[in-house]
């Protein structure tokens, strides 16, 4: 489905893990001029097109970006992660929540079409681990995955209340050299090429069988924008779609590190995100993803080390 091109394209969250690299890859396509970004801190990557500062928890600051701009489709990356969430639930639980409710009234209000990110987050340490089903009770242990399980519901309800056309994946734990993660269980996943490459050493907060799905950003981008160009009608789900691409231990991870950095030493020494990796899935079932809209990812370990070691050198 091709946006109206009269209309233009805002992403919040913008300056976060997902934003950055979301916000240029909207850039690239449809034009810098086209795509605002708006976030509560600024950054160099925000600023390289239009940007404002705005809390999504400011409405009546978003709903005047939104018309001033002409916003036609809302990339809604706003979000408090697992880990940081813990440590705030009011916070977690406001900007998630209250800041998603806004953006799903005014969505309603101006006929915005909406992309809003879930996460495997939302399941809880009952489902079944290994390709966990795309429907399966969701009992989450954390106020991060409570407030991922009520945005889905809360979508859901927009769609069919409202006719609002929502679409959104379940991310599994993010790669990317371009930018830092903060606050989730899976930076460790990041953390550990930063490591390499500067040092050669990192010390791992999950213990060395932990396993998770994980993505490489590239994958995860185009996954975002192979969704939203999909016909509605062809879509059975809306804001939950699993989405896998690979799944791998951390001592796989140090493994495949070493192979191109054979000095690179990793230790591990659990903390409290340990309980929180422990209660997510082992691999993922994405089958509805691939039948209803082509979902192919196109890197495994091998390659997103050789990519991302690559890169962070340079």
């Amino acid at each position: 489905m091709s946006i109206d091109n009269t209309k233009k394209i805002l992403v919040t969250g913008a300056a976060g893990q997902i934003g950055i690299e979301l916000t240029a890859a909207l850039r690239e396509k449809y034009g810098t001029e086209s795509v605002m970004a708006i976030d509560i801190r600024e950054t160099e990557a925000a600023k390289s097109g239009p940007f404002k500062i705005c809390n999504i928890l400011d409405l009546n600051k978003y709903k005047k970006i939104v018309n001033d701009n002409n916003i036609g489709t809302v990339y809604h990356l706003a979000a408090i992660l697992s880990a940081t969430g813990e440590k705030n639930p009011k916070l977690c639980f406001d900007v998630n929540m209250n800041g998603l409710q806004n953006v799903l009234e005014v969505a309603r209000e101006y006929n915005q079409r909406i992309f809003c990110p879930s996460s495997i987050a939302v399941f809880g340490p009952d489902v079944p681990k290994e390709n966990t089903p795309q429907n399966v009770a969701l009992n989450p242990t954390t106020v991060y995955g409570l407030t991922k399980v009520a945005g889905e519901l809360l979508c859901d309800y927009y769609v069919n209340k409202y006719n609002v056309d929502i679409r959104g994946i379940r991310y599994p734990g993010l790669i990317s050299w371009k930018n830092k993660p903060s606050g989730g269980t899976t930076d460790y996943a990041v953390e550990i090429y930063f490591g390499a490459a500067q040092n050669e050493k990192y010390q791992c907060f999950v213990n060395e069988e932990t396993r998770l799905p994980m993505m490489y950003m590239p994958d995860a981008i185009r996954g975002t924008l192979e969704l939203m160009d999909a016909p509605l009608k062809s879509l059975k789900y809306h804001s939950n779609y699993n989405l896998s691409g690979m799944s791998f231990s951390a001592g796989e991870l140090a493994e495949s590190i070493q192979k191109v950095i054979p000095n690179f030493e990793c230790t591990f020494k659990p903390d409290s995100r340990q309980e929180i990796a422990d209660s997510w899935p082992v691999t993922i079932d994405d089958g509805a993803a691939k039948k209803d809209w082509g979902w192919k990812p196109k890197f495994d370990i091998k390659t997103m080390t050789k990519d991302m070691l690559k890169n962070l050198r340079n």
